[in-house]
């Protein structure tokens, strides 16, 4: 698993960049800034990267920093997000940027990243937050944020927010089986994002 790069900038083409290193050039695919700040074609640069290896393809994504790098494998770990809007969500805000969102449950920060809707922005800031320690999650105003409705505090207001968030009737089944029919909803709503999560 290759978890770095040192080695010559043969090439910066928008979002990717191609790094020599022992006569073999690896392309890696990059947020803007990275791009920006890798340096002048031609010099030595250094990137920390995340190896995917899928079926019909193996890409590179590189970071300037290890930070960026680790926040990104969260992201990518996170239900609904895959390395494109991985990479998007770091072209936007920062990782420090990103936990002040996630700190001060910023929906409309999130909804600034192309392709992020507001269910989407709500999804993500519940998930998050426990994923990166930004904080206590208050699931109630994700619900709210997402329905624009007060949550009625049973079983069915978690499977309506959990559908709402975007997750598929199988995975809500599985983790309502044990959930109590009464109680907080956000309480609930958390138990069932953690289960999820561990899946």
């Amino acid at each position: 698993m290759i978890g770095s790069l040192r080695g010559t900038l043969l090439d910066r083409d928008g979002p990717e960049l191609l790094v020599e290193v022992g006569g073999i050039g690896y392309r890696l695919q990059v947020t803007p800034a990275t791009a920006a700040g890798a340096g002048d074609v031609g010099a030595e640069t250094f990137l920390h990267v995340h190896q995917q290896v899928r079926e019909d393809a193996v890409t590179l994504y590189g970071f300037t920093t290890i930070e960026d790098r680790r926040v990104f494998e969260v992201l990518i770990g996170t239900h609904g997000v895959g390395p494109a809007l991985g990479l998007a969500i770091l072209s936007v805000h920062s990782p420090l940027e990103l936990r002040r969102i996630l700190a001060s449950d910023d929906v409309a920060a999130l909804c600034l990243v192309p392709g992020v809707g507001r269910k989407t922005a709500a999804r993500l800031l519940v998930e998050l937050k426990s994923r990166m320690q930004a904080g206590e999650v208050d699931a109630s105003a994700a619900v709210a944020a997402i329905t624009g409705a007060p949550t009625g505090g049973t079983r069915a207001d978690v499977r309506d927010a959990l559908a709402e968030l975007g997750y598929g009737a199988d995975e809500i089944g599985r983790v309502l089986v044990d959930l109590p029919a009464d109680g907080d909803t956000s309480e609930l709503l958390r138990e069932a994002l953690q289960r999820l999560a561990a899946a």
